[in-house]
């Protein structure tokens, strides 16, 4: 197949990777210094995304990124007969409108948070004195990833609704704010591809949200992520699928609104139970980078059959582990400082690039995160062992990078 990768980060890299290995035609829009056959455009233009997919005579369209899925171009792309795995404008409003997920999770009985929901950021801060108790504050629309603060004070809570409802550090994102209940517990991403009535289960992985080891400092888009994660057993899989998974796609097609794509769960874990912390339509990132080196066969096949609502009952994924890296630009998430050279070593990982681009013979650091360097294994010491090898091989200035993305299961394992 002619396939049409959408986006620029390093999940479309290892999408375009991945699909190349599989022996199809690749191309990437816009792509990034690591991508082949690029095109130029903005992921996120709907109408140029339509055009260079019919001026291309693709097959498939894989999109990878959620503000394209949010303004709509998968049903631009369906209007022009032209398969494209990722949900419709309506069913992204799982991730689009974060005040819409809670309110179609309480809906449908999913466990989640507690929650109340504002457009006026005076009833907003009046909620958080009355409550004085640490809580959460979401911006309502896409943030890209820096839209939560988890505020431990009353203080820090009237910040993040001053921020996002006064201040619009977030923009329109920001109008609309969701405060909820600190969930206790352990984190992980539950990612499963669904045709709108079927869906098939990817190994569960683990994200690294904050910037620095300990998770400590900022939220970042993503600092690191491996699979499979041990803090989802067995039986919290399925408990998950049973409670979540299965309620959300059956709740999306009664709703007029057939979820087709990667429905992202972000679950917390806690005493064995996963509760809801988000929805994404698309796969995570660096996430996607652990995740697509281990699913068996054919990923093309896969992704168009469940574009046209026909995918296979079941989908093998490789035995083994695989853990990703990013390495990040000097000042990153704040304000990252770009066009730093990168120097590459040889390395036995998988180096996906995310913020890179080029000038001239050289390939320059271009935004926050700027590779996710990614090794798969057969188990998860190995693949850390030679990610970090490969991130040891990588300069460029003011770089920097957590140090122990999945010890937490490594020190699993050797109990």
């Amino acid at each position: 197949m002619r396939i049409l990768v959408v986006g620029s980060g390093s999940r479309e890299h290892a999408l375009v990777w991945r699909l190349t290995q599989d022996g199809h035609d690749t191309l990437a829009l816009p792509g990034n210094a690591g991508t082949p056959n690029r095109l130029e455009g903005k992921a996120d233009d709907v109408g140029a995304v339509v055009a260079a997919a019919k001026r291309e005579r693709v097959d498939l369209v894989v999109v990878g990124p959620e503000a394209p899925l949010v303004v709509g171009l998968v049903d631009a792309l369906s209007a022009e007969k032209i398969p494209a795995f990722g949900p419709s404008q309506a069913a992204a409003a799982l991730e689009g409108s974060k005040a819409f997920m809670k309110r179609f999770l309480e809906r449908h009985g999913i466990p989640t948070a507690a929650f109340e929901v504002f457009d006026d950021a005076d009833a907003a801060e009046a909620y958080v004195r009355a409550a004085n108790r640490p809580l959460v504050v979401k911006t309502d629309g896409l943030a890209a990833g820096k839209g939560v603060v988890v505020a431990k004070t009353t203080d820090e809570a009237l910040v993040a609704v001053r921020a996002a409802m006064r201040d619009r550090v977030f923009g329109d994102a920001g109008k609309t704010v969701v405060i909820e209940e600190v969930l206790p517990g352990e984190e992980a991403s539950f990612h499963v591809i669904s045709d709108g009535e079927r869906w098939l289960v990817l190994p569960a992985a683990q994200d690294h949200k904050r910037v620095r080891d300990g998770d400590e400092g900022p939220n970042t888009g993503g600092m690191g992520a491996y699979a499979p994660a041990p803090v989802v057993t067995k039986a919290i899989a399925k408990q998950v699928e049973e409670q979540v998974v299965e309620p959300a796609i059956r709740g999306m097609r009664e709703e007029g609104t057939p979820f087709r794509g990667v429905l992202f769960v972000g679950l917390m874990i806690h005493e064995g139970v996963g509760s809801v912390l988000e929805f994404n339509v698309r796969f995570g990132d660096p996430e996607a980078c652990v995740l697509v080196p281990l699913i068996d066969g054919d990923l093309g096949d896969l992704l168009y059959s469940a574009s046209i609502g026909k995918m296979p009952a079941n989908v093998a994924t490789k035995p083994g582990a695989a853990l990703a890296v990013v390495m990040a630009a000097e000042g990153y998430p704040a304000k990252p400082k770009t066009g730093d050279a990168i120097e590459f070593g040889e390395t036995r990982a998988m180096v996906f690039h995310a913020g890179t681009k080029r000038d001239g013979d050289h390939v320059v650091t271009s935004g926050g995160r700027v590779l996710a360097v990614t090794a798969a294994a057969e188990d998860l010491a190995t693949a850390h062992a030679r990610a970090y090898e490969a991130v040891s091989k990588i300069h460029f200035r003011g770089e920097h990078h957590r140090t122990d993305i999945g010890n937490r299961a490594l020190r699993a394992n050797m109990r």
